[in-house]
């Protein structure tokens, strides 16, 4: 695959792995136990006890600049893994995770942690908002947290940008709660991040609220040129979006371009319903490659957000 300069996130040939292979003894030769020669062989045999998992599996996909992309997937098909290893919050097992020609993998924690901090949004389904704070100390938190000086413009246009201007001194309890997702949604564009990041950002909402949040997302691609990569289960929130792409057992299974609610939600239940195949459990030298066709396979565990 050819990275341009186009691409905001580009994933090159990404795997992730949890756990390892372990090996245990069930006894010693010394063992007084072990009155025979039988015994002892068998007490000092090596069980290996294979626990790993493959969330993700040699993926390689980019997402371009100025584009707005869901994510979908049936259940522990790697949706949220795929997220954290694009955002720098999990590092993958093997391969290349590149953001605006930076080389994620080869980063020290500090300076991952520098990154994601400059040059990435993030905005959960749960708002994550310190109750003591008002709007605009919430949305300028980021900013204190990294010692930067907190422009007073800067945090006025954001919370205008996101439609919530006239309530700067509000606290979260005095807010509803698209507005405190709009809220958390202004503190994670005050740092001007070059992908904003959302994990089911509208799970937690009515489907009008959700409307209104995912209507100032789509404004936001169009209008300012903000890259948006979003995980969701949803397929009216995944039809704002310009393209949905779709993961089964950490593959990437097809996508659809500029899709309506309807498009989408035929898809996902084509891949729900299709019987999963069997795989043996891989490790990190797995050397299987993706397919272009659709193979769905037997789902595995998808790890929580960090």
């Amino acid at each position: 695959m050819n990275t341009t300069n186009t691409d905001a996130i580009s994933l090159r040939s990404v795997s992730r792995t949890y756990g390892t292979a372990q090996k245990r003894r069930r006894g010693s030769p010394h063992d007084p136990a072990a009155a025979t020669a039988a015994a002892t062989a068998a007490a000092v045999t090596a069980v290996t006890a294979v626990t790993a998992a493959t969330a993700l599996d040699d993926i390689t996909v980019t997402f371009p600049r100025a584009t707005f992309t869901a994510v979908m997937g049936p259940s522990g098909s790697g949706k949220s893994t795929l997220l954290q290893c694009a955002a720098g919050l999990d590092r993958p097992t093997s391969g290349s995770v590149t953001l605006g020609g930076t080389e994620l993998t080869a980063l020290s924690e500090t300076r991952l942690a520098l990154l994601r901090r400059e040059r990435i949004g993030f905005v959960f389904q749960a708002f994550n908002l310190l109750p003591s704070l008002t709007a605009e100390q919430n949305v300028a938190l980021p900013l204190r947290l990294a010692g930067r000086r907190v422009p007073k413009a800067r945090i006025r246009e954001v919370l205008q940008q996101v439609g919530l201007g006239d309530r700067a001194r509000h606290r979260p309890t005095e807010l509803s709660g698209g507005q405190q997702q709009r809220v958390a949604l202004a503190r994670a564009l005050v740092t001007r991040p070059e992908v904003l990041f959302g994990d089911e950002p509208t799970g937690a909402l009515d489907s009008r609220t959700s409307r209104e949040v995912l209507t100032l997302l789509r404004s936001m691609v169009d209008r300012e040129g903000q890259t948006v990569v979003m995980v969701t289960h949803d397929p009216v929130a995944a039809s704002y979006a310009d393209r949905v792409l779709f993961l089964v057992d950490g593959r990437v299974n097809g996508e659809l371009l500029q899709a309506d609610a309807d498009t989408i939600a035929a898809h996902m239940t084509r891949l729900e319903a299709t019987p999963p195949s069997p795989l043996p459990t891989r490790g990190p030298d797995s050397k299987d490659h993706n397919s272009k066709s659709p193979h769905p396979q037997a789902p595995h565990p998808e790890p929580h957000p960090c």
